[in-house]
């Protein structure tokens, strides 16, 4: 891991992190607010695709969470990004509430898949019209390959299963652009200033939100809410910078040894 710096910026998760669904985890408005004090820029990043943008920023406004659009960057904004660059065409296997962020975007006879998190869409016909596409030539583009994720009456599955379905399925590799990928991170911070060993990630996934930061330079605390299963910690290498109970506790930390 590169020379760390002075720590100019929090990357926090939200689905799991922040909140479950219509739930706050216990504290973390208070714990926000808090975070806010200090000298610190604050950046949402997440993989959610199950809604808008917008539709998100309502839902954590219902919360009480004090969070402003341009502070959310997430791996649907990026998704497009590259459907823009690509200049393509996309089947798109998200669910209906995140359509809003591809309006605009061409979707008749289309030229590639995108897939996200969309249980309304992953039955065999939706699923066998983009193995058709990508035997033809498609690129696959995966928001993120999330194997599961928290839901208020459990696990579920996430993306991954059904992305890595279908690579199997056509030989392929999907082009991933959500979390753990080093480049989504290296977009969260573009703009700001801020290099990757001033930054630190606050997620509830080893994985993509802990290993995926501290693979891009970064440090990462995992909490042991949302997703997180016992000796998840023990899933990457180097394990995470810290493991805590919850986002307040990683604010307690950042605030009292970190700065």
């Amino acid at each position: 891991m590169a020379t760390r710096r002075a720590l100019k910026a929090v990357l926090v998760d939200l689905s799991g992190t922040l909140h479950v669904e219509d739930a706050a985890v216990p504290g973390a408005q208070e714990a926000l607010k808090r975070l806010r004090g200090a000298p610190v820029m604050i950046k949402f990043v997440t993989n959610t695709t199950k809604e808008s943008k917008q539709d998100l920023l309502k839902r954590l406004k219902k919360l009480e969470f004090d969070i402003s659009e341009d502070e959310i960057f997430t791996s649907l904004t990026a998704a497009r990004n590259l459907v823009e660059a690509k200049q393509v065409r996309p089947m798109l296997l998200i669910d209906d509430r995140a359509l809003p962020d591809f309006k605009g975007i061409q979707t008749e006879d289309p030229n590639a898949v995108v897939i996200g998190l969309a249980p309304e869409h992953f039955h065999y016909p939706a699923l066998n019209q983009a193995f058709r596409l990508l035997l033809d030539g498609a690129p696959l583009i995966a928001i993120h390959k999330a194997r599961y994720y928290k839901r208020k009456d459990g696990l579920a599955l996430g993306p991954g299963p059904f992305v890595t379905g279908l690579e199997y399925a056509t030989d392929t590799k999907a082009t991933v652009v959500g979390k753990p990928e080093k480049t989504f991170f290296l977009e969260a911070l573009r703009g700001t200033g801020c290099e990757p060993e001033e930054a630190i990630m606050i997620g509830d996934d080893c994985r993509d939100d802990v290993g995926g930061a501290q693979n891009a330079g970064m440090l990462g605390i995992l909490v042991k809410t949302g997703k997180y299963r016992a000796a998840d910690e023990e899933k990457i290498n180097p394990p995470p910078y810290l493991t805590c109970e919850s986002f307040p506790h990683a604010v307690d930390h950042i605030l009292q040894h970190l700065l």
